[in-house]
């Protein structure tokens, strides 16, 4: 029986290095799918999608349905409105992206500034 668990174990082993660079592998992923998932991108992308539907919605708008909002076209602007927003969202997000993650300061790390 432990012969059999050391086997196991001698199967699992690894060295510093390779759990460093598993670590800064997995760092990378988690950066990217923080820029993936930021909401700006999110909430840019759902206001321009529905803003162009609005807007389609607000051209496409027969008199009758003007004249319910009292003669403004609502449809119109609105969509107008959302598409805006949505591509200041995707603006902001292209000018300031997300900062990647700053390295976790360990005592390995201190050791070697010492």
């Amino acid at each position: 029986m432990t012969e059999h668990s050391d086997r196991h174990h001698e199967r699992f082993h690894y060295s510093e290095d390779d759990v460093q660079r598993e670590v800064t592998e997995l760092e990378a992923k988690s950066a990217t799918a923080a820029r993936i998932f930021d909401l700006r991108r999110i909430i840019g992308g759902l206001f321009v999608v529905y803003g162009i539907i609005v807007t389609i919605t607000g051209i496409t708008d027969s008199q009758s349905a003007i004249d319910k909002a009292q003669g403004v076209n609502i449809n119109l602007w609105t969509g107008i409105g959302m598409l805006l927003l949505g591509i200041f969202f995707l603006a902001w997000l292209k000018l300031r992206p997300t900062p990647p993650p700053l390295p976790p300061q360990g005592p390995a790390d201190e050791e070697r500034a010492g």
